[in-house]
């Protein structure tokens, strides 16, 4: 039987989501707990990856067990096992050719960036010194819209098979004392995000126009872009599914 498990996590204690030799991972710790609890091996195959200390507030990943009876029961034992930085929502049944990694139509991140000094946001969020001008940094966003090569903005050297993103959101917003940066696409190369929102606040701070956008993305060049921020502002929020993938969708 193949299950769908939503869980949440602060990824500042981790390497990222994915496993890796000599560094913990939440693939890790989640499925050591999850095999202890049914007494036997338990492999997840995630949605996708995120960086060493990205956070996610939603996150998905399916697994197979030869079945799953209390699964309320599971979730309570499961969540008192794991530890406070990693949570599970839910699980449910999936058809057999369920992925979670290919199945998915879409998937939203948020980046947030601290107007001010705030230590309580210290590891939630960018603090940067200079105002932004936030209806420039949205001039740029707009031009990211659509089916484009996103070569310029991804880490070199990764596996990938094509560049290619269909980039259907990218807004920044004012929320009290945080610029929020919503981004929404099919797909995302590695490193994406943070190297588009460490473009988009060069726009910000008045060192490129806007348009400057558009020489970036034909130039497929990582260098001509902006620098990445850092992981701890960035935020997976969302991922989509069609109903199709459930047991009785």
């Amino acid at each position: 039987m193949r299950f769908f498990i939503q869980f949440s996590y602060f990824g500042k204690a981790y390497h990222g989501w994915q496993n890796q030799p000599n560094a913990i991972t939440v693939q890790e710790v989640l499925e050591k707990g999850m095999s202890k609890l049914l007494n036997s091996p338990v492999s997840l195959m995630g949605a996708g990856r995120t960086d060493t200390g990205v956070h996610a507030k939603m996150m998905y990943a399916h697994f197979d067990v030869d079945a799953l009876e209390d699964i309320q029961d599971y979730i309570f034992r499961l969540n008192s096992f794991l530890p406070n930085d990693i949570a599970v929502e839910r699980i449910f049944e999936v058809k057999d050719d369920a992925h979670a990694r290919f199945h998915a139509t879409a998937r939203t991140y948020e980046y947030h960036i601290a107007k001010s000094k705030d230590p309580f946001t210290t590891d939630l969020a960018y603090f940067v010194k200079k105002e932004l001008d936030v209806e420039q940094m949205n001039i740029a966003a707009n031009l990211l819209l659509g089916k484009k090569d996103f070569e310029c903005f991804s880490k070199s050297n990764t596996d990938v098979f094509t560049n290619i993103c269909d980039l259907r959101e990218a807004q920044w917003s004012i929320k009290g004392n945080n610029l929020i940066f919503k981004i929404t696409a099919d797909r995302f190369l590695r490193n994406m995000v943070r190297a588009i929102v460490g473009t988009l606040i060069n726009v910000g701070l008045g060192k490129y126009s806007p348009d400057y956008v558009n020489t970036i993305l034909k130039s497929k060049d990582r260098t001509k872009a902006g620098v990445s921020v850092p992981a701890k502002g960035l935020y997976l929020t969302s991922i989509v599914y069609p109903n199709t993938i459930l047991k009785n969708g």
